[in-house]
């Protein structure tokens, strides 16, 4: 449980923060786009673990993912590295890592339900 509290301390971190510190370019995405309205705060935060550390994320939220679009996940898993609470995080496999997990998250939406 203490682990959830500390992904929710980051992730509100992330959401507030963040902006101040993001590039002009993920700023103006995240802002056009309005990227921070478009999941609720518990797929944030299976978004956020499943992408930062590890976990899983549901077929919910992986959905509300999708529906965020590509543009808006890039931008900001991009700001997140911005944020000098993650700087001793490789971004290089952290973009390889959201990457991987959108192109999962694609798979999952994409493929046919089992017939019942």
């Amino acid at each position: 449980m203490a682990s959830l509290n500390v992904y929710s301390v980051q992730v509100v971190l992330f959401l507030t923060c963040g902006a101040v510190m993001a590039t002009k370019e993920n700023y103006q995405i995240i802002k056009e786009n309005n990227c921070e309205t478009k999941m609720g705060l518990p797929c944030v935060l299976e978004a956020f673990t499943s992408i930062f550390n590890t976990g899983s994320i549901s077929n919910k939220c992986c959905g509300e993912l999708v529906v965020l679009g590509k543009v808006c996940h890039s931008a900001l898993v991009k700001r997140t590295l911005e944020n000098p609470i993650f700087k001793d995080l490789d971004p290089a496999t952290i973009i390889a890592k959201s990457i991987q997990r959108w192109n999962n998250f694609l798979a999952l939406i994409d493929s046919p339900s089992p017939s019942a």
